[in-house]
Parts: structure tokens; C-alpha cells; sequence
């Protein structure tokens, strides 16, 4: 839950403030790498497998399969004149659409508005402006990318296609054609002796490039618009398998072992190595990072209105606001301790409870006898500590002030 009003972060069981941001950060970069290691590695696969715009639009193309029918189906749905039967069928599949959509959009302002307190004002109908706002923001989005614009929103609008052909090398697994085998193309019969007629093993059937959900032909070799769904490998091997052909003559392969079919595919090479060993420096630094963190953060502020004050019983005092913030998601109860020059003191024992999430201000102050103090500057340490977890404590510095020696 991304709660932006209380600038509070939570996690699984931690909880993350403003001043934590380097943490997202780290975890953003570690991301980027961990994509370019698996691009250098196995190409594209992100697009195909994992990105949301795929995903939801297998999920749309699903949804219209069952209301319309398969492709040739659909066609004829196409140039039929208007009927109750076709007004039937596209309001069932546009329906499906926008209820994928609109569960979508909740799903993500969820993140942001908690899931409970969202699902009983969505039934109660008493939804905020903004919360309103996203959903439908959110709604449309969904349908028209993942309906409409499919696969324009990969050719055209996201930019890792643009650069991803930097990260590969010869050695990349890509999806290819291997037109060694496959030339010269042709239709032919299922029983026909098609080597004495000079044909390799592709049909020429096109069945590749109908089931591309970006509409390039694999056949004309590796294009930014491939998102390695692996669609064109499904078609293909069924043809093959009709035909009697082997299977793999749209494969998953490398350039190199195109060109060399006897050689083997190599794994370790210098680029993926080096991204592999990066990643696993920063992700081991940064699940170290994360267990030493303390969920506490402490702050010290001196009264600004008097350096220091004398009470009635000629002792020297200090006051300071100590600010506490839990920043765990369970209660806990706390003490305060002072570190420094043993002649200053804590003016009483102090302790308080705090709640998941809470600040607590608490006005604390040192005291010092004149007669020992040596000089006007002392440097102290504040320490809260949790009753009976010394290891969740954390520390604040600061200074106390005196009157120069006599």
C-alpha cells in the first residue's frame, strides 16, 4: 500500500518513508539490469511473457475469441450487416473487455487507497473525485491498449523495442527462421517428394505471420517488432507435424548457430557475465541494506528560545523536543538513554509506548552540575531504544551547552 497522504510505504512487513526513497531506487536499477542481463541472454522474453500489455492482450483476444469466434469467424462477423445476433455478440465481447479493464483499474488504485476501505466505498458509491478519476483513467487505458491498439502500443509507443537491439549479440537466443532449411519455399502436397522438386521445407502457408500479434513476417529475419511471444514457433511446428516435416524450422536459436550449425551455444560470455556479476553485487548489498535497517528514525531539537537555563537547584539545563517515529507495522514501547560525558544526565527516567506507523514528540531534558563542567560544548547522543530489542534502536547527536567554567 503506496499511502501518499501519510507519505508511508508498505511492503510485505516493512514500511517505507520519503527518506527511504534510495531503497525504491536501488531496486528500480537492480530491475533495469536484471532486464538487460535477460535481454543480452534470451532476447526479447519480457515482451513476450511478462510485459502487461501482452498479457492483457492475450486476455482480450481470449475474451473475443469466445464471443465472436476464431479469426475466419470473426472476418465474416466483420462484413455482416447489422442483427440482433451480431449486436449480441460484439456487446458480450466489448462487456468482457471492460470488465477486465475495470477490475484492472481498481486493482492498481488499490495500491494507493487501501483494497478494504476502497471495495466498501465502490459498494456504498461514495467514491472520492480522484479515486473516481484513476479508476476510470485506468479503465479506458486498459481497454483501448490492450483492445484497440494492441500491437501499435509495442511498435510504436514503448521504447524498448527501440533500443533492445543494442543488448543483443550473435549469441543472443532470438526467435529465427532457418532459412537454410526452409528455401526455397513453396506450396506443395502432404505426399509429394518436394526435394526433387528443389522446395525446402517451408509450405509457404503464411500461418506464421497470421498468428503474430505484430504482424511481421519471421521469415525475413530478426525485426525490432518481434516481441518473442513464440506464436510463429506454435504455427509452424504444427504445420510441420501435419506435413511430417521435423519440427524447428522456426526455432528458438542464436545468429551463430544459424550460421554454424554444429557449433554449441555459449553461455558465458564477457557482456552476460559482467551484467550477472553487477546484479548480484547490488542485490546482495541491497538485501544487507535491508536487514540492518532499523525501523525507527529519532530526532533531536534544541530549544532555540535559551542555550541553557539554571534551576532552582543550580543545576544547568538543557531541553530539547525528541521526535519518534516507528516506522514498523506493529506497536512497540520505547526508552530513552543518553550517551556522551557521564556528567550529564537525564533529568528523569523516560519511556512511552508508540503505534504502527506513529510519531511521538517528547520533551526531554539534560541536567549538569556547574562544578564539573570543564567547558561551554559537550557532544551527546540521544538513544531510543525498544524494550527489550536492543537491536531496534537508533541514535540521534546533539549538543549541550554550559556556561564557561568560573
Amino acid at each position: 500500500l503506496f499511502d501518499l497522504p501519510e507519505r508511508k510505504f508498505y511492503i510485505f512487513w516493512w514500511t517505507f518513508l520519503p527518506q527511504d526513497f534510495f531503497f525504491l531506487s536501488w531496486l528500480l536499477i537492480i530491475a533495469a539490469f536484471s532486464l538487460f542481463t535477460a535481454t543480452v541472454f534470451v532476447g526479447r522474453v519480457y515482451c513476450g511473457y511478462f510485459c502487461p500489455q501482452t498479457v492483457w492482450t492475450k486476455i482480450f483476444m481470449w475474451i473475443e475469441k469466445l464471443a465472436e469466434g476464431e479469426r475466419n469467424a470473426r472476418i465474416r462477423l466483420d462484413k455482416a450487416n447489422i442483427s440482433l445476433m451480431k449486436v449480441l455478440r460484439r456487446g458480450i465481447k466489448h462487456t468482457g473487455w471492460l470488465a477486465v479493464a475495470f477490475i484492472t483499474a481498481i486493482t492498481f488504485v488499490s495500491y494507493f487507497t487501501d483494497a478494504r476501505t476502497l471495495t466498501r466505498e465502490l459498494l456504498q458509491f461514495d467514491l472520492g473525485f480522484w479515486e473516481m478519476f484513476w479508476i476510470a483513467f485506468f479503465t479506458g487505458a486498459t481497454y483501448m491498449n490492450a483492445g484497440w491498439m494492441r500491437e501499435q502500443v509495442c511498435m510504436y509507443m514503448c521504447p524498448y523495442g527501440r533500443f533492445q537491439s543494442v543488448m543483443l549479440d550473435k549469441d543472443t537466443l532470438i526467435i529465427s527462421y532457418d532459412e537454410r532449411r526452409g528455401e526455397p519455399r513453396g506450396s506443395r502436397k502432404k505426399d509429394a517428394d518436394y526435394k526433387a522438386d528443389g522446395l525446402g521445407d517451408c509450405i509457404d502457408c503464411t500461418l506464421c505471420v497470421q498468428v503474430c500479434p505484430t504482424g511481421i513476417d519471421i521469415r525475413d529475419g530478426l525485426q525490432f517488432e518481434c516481441i518473442q511471444c513464440a506464436a510463429c514457433i506454435d504455427a509452424c511446428d504444427s504445420i510441420m507435424d501435419q506435413m511430417g516435416y521435423p519440427r524447428g524450422l522456426v526455432r528458438y536459436t542464436t545468429e551463430n548457430l544459424l550460421e554454424k550449425p554444429d557449433s554449441r551455444f555459449q553461455f558465458f560470455r564477457p557482456r552476460l557475465i559482467g551484467y550477472a556479476s553487477v546484479i548480484g553485487v547490488m542485490v546482495a548489498v541491497f538485501l544487507l541494506a535491508l536487514t540492518l535497517r532499523v525501523p525507527l528514525e529519532v530526532e533531536a531539537i534544541r530549544d532555540r528560545n535559551q542555550l541553557y537555563r539554571e534551576n532552582s537547584d543550580g543545576l544547568i539545563e538543557n531541553v530539547y523536543l525528541l521526535k519518534v517515529l516507528n516506522k514498523s507495522q506493529a506497536a512497540a514501547s520505547y526508552v530513552v538513554s543518553l550517551e556522551g560525558d557521564p556528567a550529564i544526565r537525564l533529568s528523569r527516567p523516560l519511556g512511552f509506548t508508540l503505534e504502527a506507523g506513529g510519531v511521538y514528540s517528547l520533551p526531554v531534558t539534560l541536567v549538569a552540575d556547574p562544578a564539573v563542567l570543564e567547558r561551554t560544548r559537550y557532544d551527546i547522543v540521544f538513544r531510543v531504544s525498544a524494550t527489550g530489542n536492543d537491536k531496534q534502536s537508533a541514535t540521534t547527536e546533539n549538543r549541550f551547552l554550559a556556561p564557561p567554567p568560573h
